[in-house]
């Protein structure tokens, strides 16, 4: 297969429609489990009845899912002044135990509590006090989740962070696309957008405010950017021929884009308010899908030059592309770690289409995933979410080193077009 004929199937695909209800809700499917787990046990916090959803629930259930913990419940209310039996934990095996309140303020906001004990060295290791609306409860409850993944694991946590996806249903009575955003766990999906045509490649800016996005309204793919607060919008690439495929620079002043405009995809930068439109890559066959790396000094894309599909690399100031991916016939839709290390990318061995990784050090890879399209980093960098099966899509996450992975559905709803967010200022 050629790969101008991949990138209509992609194309295609995206424009399939996905029946999916509005309201449904995410359930995710845990497997695997970290090379490493952490036993620490999350107590039940006192007076979490007052709040609109059970704090340590969401806590467990975040550690849980990341597959580098082994969660406990403690079994009983601890608040976060209690005094503990370091020595009665420790013999049951538990490394750290959290502990907590929660108490509502006269204006109706919840204040939530907690402290990390390490019951090896019988110290506290950390501490949080968050005032919040009661709304705004579950993001609290991430954020504690957060600190003890950043504590115990040394890498910061992305459980209150946010994701979106794009998918379709009935908005009185009529079949409208969506895009979706919600917390990272599926929980708070919320519309930022309904169209009657597809909506492809959302991608969320660096300070996590707007999305960035392909739109078929106009009967051709149009690139917008929204701001998530307002619903604004506006138009960044409208040009001759076909839109798609946008990518912030770090800095988010800067938009990646692929336009045939020319007869042919190429990629292309433009400001973020739609101006100052600039031609990087000047292959004679396809260039698309650019993505800066973190430093925002180089552009990754996919290319057919070489004959199949493969990915290369050019600085943001221009020059010669050099490619980095070798194995396999096609190679595309790159995606790089936050720290720059790690590329992530959709290649095509004995027929099928899976997610793999390259270490850019080493040129090693390695196969993470099966049947995968649309791989997107979490901003930690410790795992990607992508999309997955024909027909009826779903999404699910791999930890980058193959071990931890989850599967994130929708009861008969297909789900597909992923991007996870950045860390929330």
């Amino acid at each position: 297969m050629k790969f101008s004929q991949t990138l209509l199937r992609w194309s295609a695909a995206a424009a399939f429609a996905l029946s999916l209800p509005a309201a449904a809700q995410m359930r995710i499917e845990i497997s695997g489990v970290g090379s490493t787990q952490i036993p620490i046990a999350i107590a039940t916090f006192a007076d979490e009845n007052l709040a609109p959803q059970e704090v340590s629930a969401i806590i467990r259930a975040d550690l849980t899912r990341s597959g580098y913990f082994k969660v406990v419940d403690a079994g009983q209310v601890i608040n976060e002044t209690a005094s503990i039996d370091y020595a009665a934990w420790k013999a049951r095996g538990v490394d750290a135990i959290a502990v907590g309140s929660v108490q509502k303020l006269a204006d109706g906001r919840i204040v939530v509590r907690y402290k990390l004990l390490d019951t090896i060295k019988g110290t506290d290791v950390s501490s949080r006090n968050d005032a919040v609306s009661a709304p705004y409860t579950r993001a609290a409850a991430h954020r504690v989740a957060d600190d003890i993944y950043e504590k115990l694991t040394g890498v910061r946590g992305a459980f209150s962070t946010r994701i979106s996806y794009v998918t379709e249903g009935l908005v009185n009575g009529v079949r409208k696309q969506m895009l979706m955003v919600a917390d990272a766990d599926g929980e708070n999906a919320t519309p930022a957008l309904r169209s009657a045509e597809p909506i492809i490649s959302p991608a969320w800016s660096p300070d996590g405010t707007k999305l960035a996005y392909a739109s078929m309204e106009s009967r051709k793919p149009v690139i917008y950017v929204q701001e998530l607060t307002t619903g604004r919008k506006w138009v960044v690439a409208n040009e001759k021929g076909n839109n798609s495929g946008p990518a912030w620079s770090p800095d988010g002043k800067t938009l990646a884009v692929s336009l045939s405009r020319d007869g042919h995809y190429q990629v292309y930068l433009v400001n973020a308010d739609g101006s100052g439109l600039r031609r990087l890559t000047n292959g004679s066959g396809i260039d698309t899908e650019g993505r800066f790396s973190p430093d925002g000094q180089t552009v990754y894309f996919a290319s057919d030059r070489s004959g199949g599909a493969q990915i290369y690399k050019m600085p943001v100031s221009g020059g010669p592309a050099q490619r980095v991916t070798f194995n396999g016939p096609f190679n595309f839709s790159p995606r790089i770690s936050p720290d720059g290390k790690t590329l992530a990318y959709v290649g095509q061995r004995d027929g099928s289409y899976n997610l793999y990784v390259m270490d850019l050090a080493s040129g090693q890879e390695t196969k993470l995933a099966d049947n995968a399209t649309e791989p997107s980093f979490s901003p930690n960098g410790r795992y990607i979410m992508y999309a997955t099966g024909s027909g009826r899509k779903t999404l699910a996450v791999v930890s980058v080193d193959g071990r931890v992975k989850q599967s994130l559905s929708m009861q008969a709803a297909s789900i597909k077009e992923p991007s996870w967010g950045p860390f929330l200022q």
